[in-house]
């Protein structure tokens, strides 16, 4: 190459040891690293219209999915994954629910809302136990029958406090949110999806652990019959359907309709 031409600026230099070429036969004159594709009207652009008048190399040609592919996208995709939803409510929510409404869904709180009481019955079992024990090697026989009594009186609580649980139900439809407790006397929490200003949940170090969450709802009322759920679990999934439903109801009712067409055929 003659030292007083212009050097061609698509071309690798021979001394140039970050392109790896050091034989001089790469210093040719006819080599050139011009884009194949430079006249390819799609080529920057990562799609391919119709109009375009370019006959396309096979790794430019429009994307294919098959059709379990398809399925996947349909599903949502990649981390954003929803669980099924419900198609009926139990007995013991279907009392509270008016005809109109669509029902999406409930769940129990996690299992660690029952942490607290449940200690509570170990850690008696385990003192009542050894009291009970040194009472009767000092024969000391009626505070024994005592202890068994405080025993049996925590056990029962623990008792309760699991039925509760059972029962305790969060729900979700396409007008509101409910959280329904108790077993004698029952109380239902409400508030309609239009009034919530704003929602999110929160997580402790343990509840990213074992999957559970707070949710914290805002109302522009100031009286709130519900605001704080705690103890919810897959938080992340369940505020996903909420929010869902808050902006995007059709999405749902394309899914469920969908879903319908399915089990009909």
């Amino acid at each position: 190459m003659d030292p007083g031409e212009p050097r061609d600026p698509r071309r690798p230099r021979a001394d140039d040891d970050s392109y790896g070429y050091d034989d001089p036969a790469f210093d040719d004159p006819e080599y050139t690293r011009a884009n194949p594709y430079a006249d390819d009207p799609a080529y920057g652009r990562g799609s391919r219209h119709g109009a375009d008048d370019y006959d396309p190399d096979p790794q430019y040609e429009n994307p294919t999915f098959t059709a379990d592919e398809f399925e996947g996208l349909e599903r949502g995709g990649g981390p954003r994954r929803f669980l099924p939803l419900e198609d009926e409510p139990t007995t013991l929510v279907a009392r509270y629910l008016f005809p109109t409404e669509r029902y999406r869904g409930e769940w129990k709180r996690h299992w660690i809302h029952l942490a607290g009481p449940l200690g509570i019955g170990a850690g008696a079992t385990l003192v009542l136990g050894y009291l009970a024990g040194f009472l009767t090697r000092q024969h000391i026989d009626g505070m024994v029958t005592v202890a068994v009594l405080i025993w049996l009186g925590v056990i029962s609580w623990v008792a309760w406090k699991v039925f509760d649980w059972y029962f305790d139900r969060f729900i979700l439809t396409n007008k509101r949110v409910m959280v329904v407790s108790g077993i004698v006397t029952r109380k239902v929490a409400m508030m309609p999806l239009a009034r919530v200003t704003d929602m999110k949940y929160e997580q402790t170090a343990l509840g990213r652990m074992l999957s559970y969450g707070t949710f914290v709802l805002e109302s522009a009322g100031q009286d709130q019959a519900l605001r704080e759920v705690k103890h919810l679990p897959n938080p992340n999934e369940l505020y996903l359907r909420v929010v869902e439903e808050m902006y995007e109801p059709q999405a749902v009712e394309a899914r469920l309709g969908k879903e319908d067409d399915g089990d009909d055929a």
